[in-house]
């Protein structure tokens, strides 16, 4: 058992990491016109505008709370002063909340393709599993927070950081922090983790052009004179 664990939790994210990064970059040099989000509003544009705002708003939210939450260090929380209990109340909350709205998007997203005959015989293999595995991953998310409940000491919550941080500092006793970490938990980092292996094969490399936009923030404005 102790070989699982070190395995999923202490060599499969890097392998993940590894899939991610290459696979992507890979993709963008040979097939770059498949480098696309594939929109389908011209099929059918049903309740995609609120669909798609709640789902991005709830996705950003949880990356950056993801991200804020177990990549901050210990000792900044506890220079703060903030508890390990009130840590996890907040973090309870905040995913909570960013998780609901992602889940009503990601629902009306469902709902709208497969209810439209047009988009069910455009909707790819990939679409239906990269579409279900998000639901999955965040249906696990949400329902870490009541299994949280039963350990509002913080400590789980703790182990979790530790974990994290000691996965992008390239510590090999990352493992050690998860191996009595409950179910719902693990099952939820795997599949996290797995976002990552599947995310070069399908839509969602358009996220990297979501961060390329951001070079246009600092461009300089461009000048069109009338003839």
């Amino acid at each position: 058992m102790d070989y699982v664990n070190q395995f999923f939790f202490g060599i499969y994210p890097y392998i993940a990491l590894a899939i991610f990064l290459l696979g992507s970059l890979i993709r963008f040099d040979r097939e770059q016109y498949s480098w696309k989000s594939e929109s389908t509003q011209v099929l059918h544009r049903g309740s995609l505008r609120w669909g798609s705002a709640l789902f991005h708003i709830g996705v950003i939210g949880l990356l950056f709370g993801h991200a804020v939450g177990l990549l901050t260090p210990v000792w900044v929380w506890d220079t703060m002063g903030i508890a390990h209990s009130t840590k996890q109340i907040v973090a309870m909350a905040g995913g909570g909340v960013m998780g609901l709205i992602c889940l009503v998007g990601i629902t009306m997203l469902l709902v709208r393709r497969f209810t439209s005959d047009r988009l069910r015989r455009v909707t790819t293999f990939k679409d239906k599993i990269v579409l279900l595995w998000i639901l999955a991953t965040l249906l696990l998310g949400l329902g870490s927070i009541f299994t949280s409940f039963d350990h509002l000491d913080g400590e789980t919550m703790v182990s979790l950081m530790r974990w994290a941080q000691h996965i992008v500092t390239f510590r090999g006793d990352a493992a050690s922090y998860v191996a009595e970490a409950p179910i719902v938990f693990k099952l939820h980092l795997f599949m996290g983790m797995s976002l990552f292996v599947i995310f070069p094969f399908t839509r969602l490399v358009h996220v990297w052009s979501g961060f390329g936009a951001l070079a246009y923030l600092g461009r300089a404005f461009q000048l069109v004179r009338p003839r």
